[in-house]
């Protein structure tokens, strides 16, 4: 078998079954997972597939990130809003942390420049605090998303290993009840998994179009979440859930 036709015969093989083992598929192509392991590496530099632990998973069903263009057009001044109450909770010398979202960046341009220390990975965001001589900034670096103009991947997740952080601000696709939060793609959602487990408190941006929506990849529980800030036209049905889950939601 040629190498080409074993790359198609891989992407075949994790499309039709979702996700597969790499000893499976060194089976099925009839040679060593070493080779395979270095397949799957190539595969997925192209976009044809995600690495998993211990073998491949599918990309044929994953939704395409919003532009970030786009996204900060969309419910814009609920977002404003949300990052003004957002900045409140912030004192100097804190230990920041804020991911991609649009969110994220309305926050970073009304911040003050007062004595903190934030890190993140997003462009947008690590550009707005650089004219604040008193913030000190740390970019995780990584494999960049263009369309969310932010860094994602294993050098990423690597760099918020050596981290912790005081706090948490991070926005997701899909907010659920009983599902959790989730992303659009593995890689954003496998970072935010690693933000959370770096913060001493994790807080959720979210306007109220995100919830009751199941976004492609899940992120994690909202037990994990230490209070949400939304917008006014959250239903009260969802504000009676939340309380019932115990979750403290400031409302703007």
């Amino acid at each position: 078998m040629l190498v080409a036709e074993r790359y198609e015969m891989i992407v075949q093989l994790v499309n039709e079954k979702g996700s597969i083992r790499v000893s499976e598929l060194s089976e099925l192509c009839k040679v060593t997972e070493e080779t395979i392991r270095r397949d799957l590496d190539r595969l997925e530099q192209a976009g044809r597939l995600r690495r998993s632990h211990g073998g491949a998973v599918s990309v044929k069903n994953e939704q395409p990130e919003t532009p970030y263009a786009v996204r900060e057009i969309m419910n814009a001044e609920e977002k404003r809003r949300i990052a003004e109450e957002a900045v409140k909770q912030i004192q100097p010398n804190d230990r920041i942390l804020l991911d991609a979202s649009t969110t994220a960046w309305y926050m970073a341009s009304s911040l003050p420049d007062i004595p903190l220390t934030i890190l993140t990975n997003s462009i947008r965001v690590a550009t707005e605090l650089a004219g604040k001589e008193k913030i000190e900034v740390i970019s995780t670096g990584g494999q960049l998303l263009q369309r969310s103009l932010s860094f994602v991947g294993p050098l990423a997740e690597r760099s918020l290993e050596t981290y912790y952080v005081d706090k948490l601000f991070f926005s997701s696709q899909g907010v659920h009840l009983d599902r959790g939060i989730s992303e659009s793609n593995e890689l954003q959602a496998r970072l935010k998994q690693k933000m959370v487990s770096i913060a001493d408190r994790v807080i959720l941006l979210a306007d109220a179009s995100k919830f009751g929506q199941q976004a492609f990849t899940h992120v994690v529980n909202l037990s994990q979440v230490s209070e949400i800030i939304t917008d006014s036209r959250l239903s009260d049905p969802i504000r009676s859930q939340l309380t019932e889950l115990a979750i403290p939601v400031t409302v703007v």
